[in-house]
């Protein structure tokens, strides 16, 4: 296995005009969230990625660790300047832009457990953190962060081994990362043009939604909502019908879903 990432052939793999063609490679840093953040407030263009080897304090939604050992999966995060109207579309593409990145590159097929798990197999290969900086209405900024296992040996790593997957998991060999990271990038671009122009997006990512029709147990701080997964509506929360019949919409939070 490589250790570092081969520029070159992601280059070649990438057909994106802008997302992706400024990159910062780093072999090792606390998160490329808070890179991503200092690039951002100096100017750094829409479509921006900052990608790091290694990260030392890579966290996840709802501020978990991210698991980010060196020369095994991609630690991605890109600076986005959407405006406000389609800022919410950011959590909707992210994560369709893995599970499409997957399927191209490394022949997986994945779903989505809501809001932004990408699945296989029922198992997370992939997390997606959004987080943004606003100036009253209008959004400075965004930083979308994407973790994607691609070679991590998920078994090696107990706190991780019956939760997770990984391109290699699943495959019985050695992902190509720069094939993933290209058609990620191309993907996301793609993704992200259609959701300035319309709900196309939306759409997708509801399909590929794991949660629908499951029973769930959604939970952000002191609330907690039981009961089926009836659907999304159109700001992408969850519909959850209660079971006195009543319906719950939960914007945020950790779902857990039932075997």
């Amino acid at each position: 296995m490589a250790l570092w990432l081969n520029l070159a052939l992601v280059e070649e793999g990438l057909t994106t005009r802008y997302v992706g063609r400024h990159l910062l490679y780093l072999t090792r840093t606390a998160s490329t969230q808070d890179v991503a953040r200092a690039e951002a407030e100096q100017g750094a263009p829409s479509g921006t990625a900052v990608l790091a080897e290694e990260q030392t304090g890579g966290r996840g939604r709802l501020g978990r660790p991210w698991v980010s050992p060196a020369g095994k999966n991609l630690y991605l995060t890109l600076v986005m300047r959407p405006p406000a109207s389609r800022l919410r579309f950011l959590s909707i593409v992210a994560p369709l832009a893995v599970a499409e990145a997957l399927e191209a590159a490394a022949g997986l097929s994945c779903r989505i457990k809501w809001p932004n798990d990408v699945l296989v197999r029922g198992r997370k290969i992939s997390g997606v953190i959004i987080e943004a900086d606003l100036a009253g209405e209008a959004v400075k900024y965004a930083l979308v962060g994407m973790g994607v296992n691609v070679n991590l040996d998920v078994e090696a790593v107990p706190e991780i081994a019956g939760i997770a997957t990984s391109v290699r998991r699943e495959l019985g060999r050695e992902g190509s990362r720069e094939e993933v990271l290209a058609a990620l990038l191309n993907a996301f671009e793609s993704r992200y043009a259609e959701a300035l122009e319309g709900d196309a997006p939306f759409r997708a990512w509801r399909s590929r939604l794991e949660t629908l029709g499951r029973r769930v147990r959604a939970t952000l701080g002191e609330r907690v909502e039981e009961g089926v997964a009836e659907d999304v509506n159109a700001e992408g929360s969850l519909l959850i019908r209660r079971d006195d019949g009543s319906l719950a919409t939960v914007e945020a939070g950790d779902v857990t879903l039932s075997a």
